[in-house]
């Protein structure tokens, strides 16, 4: 499929990764149409943040994806829909676990059945590797179990089953990506790269973490945003879930050195306030992207070292975006 000077729609634009998924789009020469939570200032969220003359480009709705009647008429005349809205903090899971279920699984659902209506001719939904819990085996490859370790994953669980359910029952040209820890410019501080940047920025010694000891991969935005575009030009891709994962691993503590070390130095130290519970942690997600790189031709290319260096210089020129002595859940 040639996305060209196709209708596409971006559920949760306004966010980290949609933001990138919709620069990417302008540039790739879509009509974007971004759908993003309804607010009363109706504020362009990380859209606010793209290149100049980028916003200009994409048309704005606004809504609810757990409300059908704003998803249908955001669906309207709509050919691929990209559909990443969610709740992702899993922290905050813990508490309001109806709320994920509800956006997470039930805004997936109207998704689905709005773009059912519609007749689209691609429908890429957004995973998470969190739905592996931790690794039974590394690199994990699309086979892995999955496990819902927490409220959010076992809500994005359902919805990534609701989606596979739709592509079997319904022929809806479904195709699942799912990544793998996206970090970049414009993540707020609820993410932990931004948490260690900020604290250093501000001068904490020791900066301040949860478990050091899990272990992640890490995969630059703008990658991940590619992923999803290749995905939906891909017709061979329909049907299947797709890792997009850089296939290095690093543990938090050693994340944090090496931040520290690009920042001129300094330490951290472990808060268990700020740990997940034991059984809900997931120690482990290293991923196996040999399917995105056969079916895709997609290869991370934004190296970890140059992706912090992006992350720092950003977070350095934007510091009233973040709360370095604060725990954001």
């Amino acid at each position: 499929m040639n996305l060209k000077n196709r209708q596409v729609l971006v559920t949760g634009a306004t966010g980290f990764l949609g933001s990138y998924l919709t620069e990417e789009l302008v540039r790739q020469g879509c009509r974007v149409r971004a759908f993003g939570h309804y607010r009363s200032d109706q504020s362009a969220g990380n859209l606010s943040l793209l290149p100049n003359g980028t916003l200009e480009q994409v048309e704005r709705a606004w809504g609810d994806v757990c409300d059908r009647d704003t998803v249908d008429a955001a669906m309207k005349g709509v050919e691929v829909v990209f559909h990443l809205a969610a709740l992702i903090g899993i922290p905050y899971s813990y508490h309001a676990p109806s709320s994920y279920v509800q956006t997470n699984a039930m805004g997936t659902l109207n998704l689905l059945q709005a773009a059912r209506q519609a007749g689209v001719g691609r429908f890429v939904h957004t995973s998470t590797s969190e739905v592996y819990g931790s690794a039974q085996y590394t690199p994990i490859d699309e086979k892995h179990p999955l496990v819902g370790q927490s409220p959010y994953s076992a809500s994005k669980i359902a919805a990534d089953k609701l989606a596979e359910s739709f592509y079997c029952s319904h022929e809806l040209p479904v195709v699942t990506v799912r990544p793998f820890n996206a970090f970049g410019p414009r993540q707020s501080d609820r993410a932990i790269i931004p948490t260690i940047v900020a604290q250093r920025l501000a001068d904490i010694d020791p900066v301040v973490i949860g478990n050091a000891d899990t272990v992640r991969d890490l995969t630059y935005a703008a990658d991940t945003a590619r992923a999803f575009v290749l995905a939906a030009a891909c017709d061979e891709a329909v049907g299947q879930t797709i890792n997009a994962g850089s296939g290095q691993s690093i543990t938090i503590g050693e994340l944090a050195e090496v931040i520290c070390a690009l920042l001129g130095g300094g330490a951290y130290k472990s808060d268990p306030s700020r740990m997940r519970p034991e059984k809900s942690e997931v120690q482990k997600l290293i991923s196996d992207s040999s399917r995105a790189a056969d079916v895709l031709g997609w290869h991370p290319q934004v190296t970890l070292k140059d992706g912090l260096i992006h992350t720092i210089d950003f977070i350095r020129t934007h510091p009233d975006r973040y709360r370095p002595m604060r725990y954001v859940v």
